[in-house]
């Protein structure tokens, strides 16, 4: 007879977790259980007519096989060795195991000796060619005692995860053994049910115990033990807000207020956490008006809250008036963006979602041709925030191409070179949780490597190859791209300009915008990552001929600014040279600014450093641009220059 096909006697215990309840209705049908999963958490447990309670999982287990008839919990880790629960059961150990066993660290032999002892079979367990055991040796092995055997820390048994040595081979073996030989038992009194006396092994993950051991083998079971549901949190905020300080003079919040909020900010977090984030409050003296300070603090390690200073808003409104000033003809694009950013400053990004509390404090994904000003967006989008146009973190998507770069931000899974290094991403966002993330041209990103984005941006949080959880609830997250501007014939493999200057703003994002949905859903597979984005996506437009003037007149001021400070020269342009210069340099707008600028090194930066390196002037020399030179000798069109005045040496 299966577990499933086996008659399930009614251990249901009201309040109780529902692993607990799951091992102590299936005892007549399985020898061993693993346990894995939350396993260090704190769990609730309520007696009839008591009020819930937070217990770790020995009291748990403990307080669900008692009913059944159990008389103690003999527990084995590799650190305390063989203990009891509770503590007071010891004699029943004694009995079971002899006087000396309780308090020492018994060698993997003896610990096999005392399995066989508590499941009630010879240490050597005779098989039949069946798999079942030899007739007449259940008698003689039953116990006198209903105990469960609990091996906690199980995973750290073995020295080196997934190789065995001999010892650890022959260890697990005769526990295989075990389950397959083990029969259940009746003892003399009021419950005369057979029951299995059990092995209990708790580990994190459910393959840290080697794959054989537990694969399609029906004796041994395994439970997951899950994360707390969203009533259990509730409930237990409920119990912790009155060991809450009131701070302030006004009236505290409703208690099922209060219970909603502190269990909606705490999704996919332990019970363990929620106590010590009352603890921490209590001892900063936060009020139960201001958990979700305190719920702040526990995940990113800092009290300084950046999102939470008046001047916030003071930089955002500054930024209004001098990004168009930085930034030439993307008004449209600057002007979505500070909605965001102005959105995320008052905390209302992803508002209309249930656990705001967790997303990342904004998310902007600009689009549109290269050179138009995006990455300089980012940039001052930093700078606006935090104070320095430099102080954000930039992952060129270029190099995350193949499968395996995800390892980069994450860190390498254990056992894989470089697994202590942990996550570039992860690492440094501990590091500074309070920042602007930029990651260019995510388009050139592997899909395995975009789907660590999915958890990002909509649990604002990630966990490394080290276990470590990383929250990106204070970043704000920037992807660049430049979708939709070329395509790609699928017949010749050429590819093809479809957006060009000058063409409506309008038919333009109408075009770009497709074709990241076209990318995200049809060519990579992820309509959820697009789904994710929302409406964050920002077009940039081309640049106009007038902004490309602009633009080429500021680059300009920067190259004789630049040469009047290296080299104590003064170099002046003819309105002649400068419209020469200007038409040639603003020729090819499609490449934005960046073209403009490539042109201008050509046109004028290349032949003017040959001819200062040629001329070896002294400083406080003048030199004078009367015309650009195209068509000549030389590899590269050369400036027509004039020293106009010589300083002395």
């Amino acid at each position: 007879m299966t577990s499933d096909d086996a008659p399930r006697r009614d251990t249901f215990l009201p309040g109780f977790p529902a692993f607990a309840n799951e091992l102590a209705g299936t005892l007549a049908v399985h020898a061993q259980y693993v346990l894995h999963g939350n396993m260090r958490d704190q769990f609730l447990i309520q007696a009839p007519g008591s009020t819930p309670r937070p217990a770790s999982v020995l009291p748990v287990l403990w307080s669900a096989l008692q009913p059944s008839g159990f008389q103690s919990l003999i527990c084995y880790d590799p650190v305390d060795g063989i203990t009891t629960y509770p503590e007071e059961s010891f004699p029943v150990a004694d009995k079971l195991l002899g006087p000396r066993a309780v308090g020492r660290r018994p060698p993997l032999e003896k610990l096999r000796a005392h399995l066989a002892r508590v499941v009630g079979v010879p240490e050597q367990p005779p098989l039949d060619g069946d798999g079942s055991a030899t007739p007449g040796s259940r008698s003689a092995g039953t116990p006198p005692a209903r105990v469960a055997f609990v091996v906690d820390y199980a995973a750290r048994i073995v020295r080196v995860p997934g190789q065995l040595d001999p010892l650890e081979q022959d260890f697990f073996l005769f526990c295989h053994k075990l389950a397959l030989v083990a029969k259940p038992f009746a003892l003399p009194g009021p419950r005369p049910t057979p029951l299995f006396n059990p092995v209990i092994w708790l580990t994190d993950g459910e393959r840290d115990l080697p794959v054989w051991f537990t694969a399609g083998v029906e004796p041994i079971r395994s439970i997951a033990v899950g994360m707390p549901t969203l009533e259990e949190r509730t409930v237990l905020a409920r119990l912790l807000a009155p060991t809450l300080p009131a701070t302030s003079p006004a009236p505290p919040p409703d208690p099922q207020e209060f219970a909603d909020t502190f269990a909606k900010r705490t999704d996919r977090m332990t019970l363990r956490s929620m106590m010590a984030i009352v603890k921490l409050a209590r001892d900063r003296r936060i009020g139960p008006d201001r958990i979700a300070d305190a719920v702040r603090i526990y995940k990113l390690g800092v009290d300084d809250d950046p999102w939470r200073r008046s001047s916030v808003r003071e930089q955002i409104t500054q930024g209004e008036r001098m990004i168009g000033q930085r930034i030439k003809g993307q008004d449209r694009a600057i002007g979505k963006t500070l909605d965001i950013l102005k959105r995320a400053a008052l905390g209302l990004s992803g508002a209309q979602a249930t656990s705001t509390g967790t997303r990342p404090r904004g998310v902007l994904f600009f689009a549109g041709p290269t050179g138009v000003g995006k990455t300089e967006l980012a940039k001052q989008v930093a700078d606006i925030l935090f104070g320095d146009s430099n102080a954000y973190l930039r992952f060129d998507m270029s190099e995350f191409a193949t499968e395996q770069a995800a390892d980069r931000l994450v860190g390498a899974p254990p056992g894989y070179v470089g697994f202590e290094a942990g996550g570039e991403l992860t690492g440094a966002v501990r590091r500074k949780p309070f920042q602007v993330v930029l990651f260019d041209e995510i388009e050139k990103a592997h899909p395995l490597v975009m789907d660590k984005f999915l958890q990002i941006l909509e649990d604002g949080r990630l966990t490394d190859g080290q276990g470590v959880t990383t929250h990106f609830t204070g970043c704000v997250l920037i992807f660049t791209s430049n979708l939709g501007i070329l395509v790609t014939d699928p017949r010749t493999g050429q590819r093809e300009q479809i957006v060009h200057a000058g063409m409506p703003y309008q038919d333009l994002e109408v075009k770009v915008k497709a074709a990241i949905r076209d990318h995200f859903t049809v060519r990579i597979g992820r309509p959820e990552l697009l789904n994710r984005l929302g409406d964050n996506i920002v077009v940039f437009d081309f640049i106009s001929v007038e902004i490309a003037r602009e633009i080429f007149q500021l680059q300009l001021a920067n190259v004789v600014e630049r040469v009047e400070q290296e080299l104590q020269i003064d170099l002046e342009l003819t309105d002649r040279a400068r419209e020469e210069l200007s038409d040639l340099c603003t020729v090819d707008r499609d490449n934005g600014g960046r073209g403009i600028g490539n042109l201008l090194e050509s046109n004028l930066i290349n032949p003017l450093a040959r001819f200062l390196f040629a001329q070896d002037l002294p400083p406080a020399s003048a030199v004078q641009v009367t015309g650009i030179s195209q068509g000549d000798d030389t590899a590269l069109p050369a400036v027509r220059a004039t020293v106009t005045r010589a300083g002395l040496r």
